[in-house]
């Protein structure tokens, strides 16, 4: 098993329509950790690793989001793995 870390910052209408929250459930249900946090300039930040194929899902996910968000954009960055053990909002 392969496991990767990547950063997505998730533009659009992202913050206070609950993107964070459902970030966090589906990153669960996948068994996914790290974090999803509010950027200053209304973007939102994911952590998020773990098994490749499952960080690949949730970015899949995020490129929709909840259904009352509206995603404008994504973009990933592979960093190093940290070793979170949950899935946090911040």
């Amino acid at each position: 098993m392969t496991e990767i870390a990547k950063i997505i910052l998730v533009s659009g209408k992202v913050q206070e329509v609950g993107f964070r929250f459902n970030t966090q459930r589906e990153a669960e249900r996948l068994g996914v950790t790290g974090y999803a946090r509010n950027l200053p300039d209304g973007r939102v930040e994911v952590w998020a690793e773990g098994e490749a194929a499952k960080v690949r899902q949730l970015v899949h996910w995020l490129r929709q989001g909840p259904s009352n968000a509206s995603v404008d954009n994504i973009s990933e960055q592979d960093v190093e793995l940290a070793q979170h053990r949950h899935f946090d909002t911040g």
